[in-house]
């Protein structure tokens, strides 16, 4: 990882852990992310993407809109469309860290991302 901060979205409900379904989230928390530290920066709030067996397309347009600043996002799941899209998008998409806590994550993610190990 450079020294470059990286932008991280975080799909989560409570602001502690990263518990929100990609398809169910209503905002994303937007972080700024080094190797040894993480600050909050704001939330961003979009249209609900799932609805059961399908997804609203022009919902799933806006998340990717908002998030496309972003390096990578946080989610508890996401399903293999969406996350082609996000990827598409040149934005990983990151679910190894399912309903742990938010900050101890991404600190977790920089560090492996820092010594060259695969992530995602």
């Amino acid at each position: 990882m450079s020294a470059t901060p990286l932008q991280i979205a975080v799909a989560t409900k409570d602001g502690i852990s990263i518990n929100e379904h990609f398809g169910h989230a209503k905002h994303f928390a937007i972080y700024r992310l080094t190797p040894d530290h993480c600050e909050h920066l704001e939330s961003r709030d979009v249209d609900h993407y799932c609805h059961g067996q399908h997804g609203d397309q022009n919902a799933l347009a806006g998340i990717l809109e908002t998030i496309k600043d972003c390096d990578a996002v946080f989610v508890a799941r996401i399903g293999d469309g969406p996350t082609a899209k996000v990827n598409a998008i040149g934005v990983a998409a990151v679910a190894d860290y399912a309903y742990m806590a938010v900050e101890e994550s991404l600190l977790d993610y920089a560090k492996r991302l820092a010594a060259g190990e695969a992530v995602g």
